[in-house]
């Protein structure tokens, strides 16, 4: 993404999944555009999907909001039903922690999407 004013790359030395996540942001911290690439599991990389269609237009604290959402579930904490609905298709895989060796799959691009929005922009 040539207009990415985030960007980060995480992996998970567990198993192997990569993710490289670039993320733009308007003036009003609002995500205008949000991509990845990678290589890992099914999980890792329709989870990455999912959430750049969850956050996309969202912002940055929307964004970090519905990150810790997800990862909350993920490790069995409860939310709210709006909180849930917000995530969108995401939520489906938020019963990952029935799977105690797939949370990290699931939750990596929701790590690197917090990590990336609480960096300082590249034009800082």
């Amino acid at each position: 993404m040539a207009q990415a004013t985030q960007q980060i790359s995480l992996n998970n030395p567990t198993c192997g999944d990569v993710i490289n996540l670039q993320i733009q942001l308007d003036a009003a911290d609002r995500i205008q555009a949000i991509g990845f690439t990678g290589d890992g599991c099914t999980i890792s990389q329709a989870s990455a999907s999912m959430m750049t269609t969850a956050v996309t237009g969202k912002t940055k604290e929307e964004a970090l909001e519905l990150a810790k959402t997800f990862s909350d579930l993920a490790i069995g904490k409860k939310h709210a039903a709006a909180d849930i609905a917000a995530l969108g298709d995401a939520q489906v895989l938020t019963n990952i922690m029935e799977f105690p060796a797939r949370i990290k799959c699931a939750t990596l691009a929701w790590w690197a999407l917090q990590r990336a929005l609480l960096q300082e922009s590249d034009e800082d």
